[in-house]
């Protein structure tokens, strides 16, 4: 589902990496943890997988597209949260959710049918034709994962999305990506938050310094050695 090959990338004239070498491929059908401390290069990766950031080298398909070579083709294959939440806020959720399914050319009658049920899912009908600058974070969150999903992205992308959402909107988030993996769908995404990340994900990947320290199957290489996810983590910080 996603492929990303020898990905560098640097930024300005620096011929330091802030991304060495990067190398993994996601399946099609599970949730992918994406770990490393501030400045490992965690959201580097994502916004090069997006399409925001150019990259120096490596390649990055996304359901067999590669991100340079067919940038339209691949970006139709992703949805992608940010972790800055950026949208329209002079937009209603209504206008702004409308907005991105044009984009990605979903019919009025199928954007309708699941923007209902994702609005019914977070609760946020209420506030569906109000201006996004009214806005809560946890409201404002909640608005981007429905945009993003109203076209059934192959693979959806998150960046800390976890971050200031209530406990009962990271469950509800939680079970929504749950849902999107088990309908074959790939899910990848970054977080801070250890104990979400080893109770939701199947594998794991652990960035240090721009570098890809290894890949990880939470039950065969974490649980099944008596081990937790947080001492796997340290023990590589730390080494």
């Amino acid at each position: 589902m996603l492929k990303i090959t020898n990905l560098s990338k640097s930024y300005g004239n620096t011929k330091s990496y802030v991304v060495k070498d990067v190398s993994f491929e996601l399946r099609p059908g599970e949730i992918f943890g994406f770990l490393g401390n501030n400045g490992a290069g965690k959201s580097t990766t994502i916004k090069s997988v997006v399409g925001i950031l150019p990259f120096q080298k490596g390649t990055i398909q996304v359901n067999g597209q590669d991100i340079k070579k067919n940038a339209m083709s691949a970006k139709q294959e992703m949805g992608y949260v940010p972790d800055n939440h950026a949208v329209f806020e002079r937009l209603t959720g209504r206008e702004y959710v409308n907005h991105i399914a044009n984009i990605y050319g979903v019919s009025m009658q199928d954007r309708e049918q699941r923007a209902k049920k994702f609005l019914e899912l977070f609760k946020l009908e209420y506030a569906y034709d109000r201006q996004i600058k009214s806005y809560s974070h946890g409201m404002k969150q909640k608005i981007c994962v429905i945009a993003t999903l109203l076209h059934r992205p192959k693979l959806w992308i998150l960046d800390e999305p976890m971050t200031g959402l209530d406990p009962q909107s990271c469950y509800e988030l939680k079970e929504c990506m749950k849902t999107h993996a088990k309908l074959g769908n790939t899910v990848f995404f970054s977080s801070h938050v250890l104990d979400v990340v080893e109770n939701l994900c199947d594998r794991v990947g652990i960035l240090k310094s721009g570098e890809l320290k290894g890949i990880y199957d939470i039950e065969k290489d974490i649980k099944s050695q008596d081990r937790n996810l947080e001492q796997l983590f340290m023990d590589i910080m730390e080494s």
